[in-house]
């Protein structure tokens, strides 16, 4: 077997053209160049081998052929350069690739958050509250734009006379806002929940309301039910309230459905912590004043 691999390792040599002479010595050879495991070592493996470190040797002759020759070594200087450059160049394009995988990942959390976003929009664009204001209807005021803009339109026609407002203006209690709500403190409000109360906010309007009405009728113009509620409300009333928009307990039993009790207490502590209205008391009638 030794001669055998001395003998094949010679003949493999010398068919390189003579251009080199190689001599094996097995032991050694196989020492420092044959990096195979001793278990997997069969012929095979030891053949493929060889012949790839004799390929190996004879491109390392056929390149110190050409390094010795001036012209091809100022070429193989130039292509060096040239691998360099390359070399930079990808470096360079790795890096530009990674900011721009960095930066896809970003705006595809960013387009995440925008689809949520814009889910919540709908979802309240779908469950605004009653007591909310709504969008006011701008036909009108773009219509005038347009005549203003266009000279040949059509003669407008006649306007009805446009009625004079009422002299009385009623104050009404404006709806706490979500800001609001979220910064009372959670032992004063308990389970009491944003829409239940803008709705007794919206029941203490009715509640006003329907008194100034009352209160600013004629009294010629009064039936025997609206007299009666009209001294009523004077007889409540006092230096105090002079000037003021202010209703009672009774008030609201009269004018709305609710009911006067713990849970109406409260929420009014509510509205008095969001300054929506105080206490006035007095002749033994607790008086709540609009602020």
């Amino acid at each position: 077997m030794r001669e055998k691999f001395e003998m094949w390792t010679r003949s493999g040599a010398e068919g390189s053209a003579g251009a080199v002479t190689v001599q094996v010595q097995t032991v050694c050879f196989c020492r420092y160049y044959i990096t195979l495991p001793m278990d997997s070592c069969d012929l095979g493996e030891l053949t493929q081998h060889i012949n790839n470190k004799i390929s190996c040797i004879r491109k390392m002759i056929e390149l110190r052929t050409v390094v010795n020759d001036p012209h091809k070594r100022s070429i193989l200087q130039k292509v060096g350069q040239d691998v360099l450059t390359i070399n930079m160049l990808l470096d360079q394009f790795e890096k530009h690739l990674a900011q721009q995988k960095e930066m896809l990942k970003t705006l595809k959390e960013v387009e995440e958050s925008f689809k949520e976003d814009a889910k919540e929009a709908e979802h309240l664009l779908q469950n605004i509250p009653p007591h909310m204001p709504r969008k006011t209807s701008v036909t009108a005021s773009v219509a005038e734009v347009k005549s203003e803009k266009d000279p040949d339109t059509r003669p407008v026609p006649e306007q009805e006379p446009v009625r004079k407002p009422s002299k009385c203006v009623i104050k009404e209690m404006e709806f706490v806002t979500l800001a609001e709500f979220e910064s009372i403190p959670q032992y004063m409000k308990g389970r009491m929940t944003y829409d239940q109360l803008n709705g007794v906010i919206e029941e203490i309007n009715k509640a006003v309301t329907s008194k100034y009405k009352i209160l600013h009728q004629p009294l010629k113009s009064m039936s025997n039910a609206s007299r009666k509620l009209y001294q009523r409300f004077k007889d409540e009333e006092t230096k105090g309230t002079k000037g003021l928009f202010f209703i009672v307990d009774t008030d609201i039993r009269e004018f709305t459905s609710m009911n006067v009790g713990k849970r109406f207490q409260s929420m009014l502590n509510v509205l008095r912590h969001c300054q929506r209205l105080r206490e006035l008391r007095g002749g033994g009638v607790t008086r709540y004043v609009l602020l």
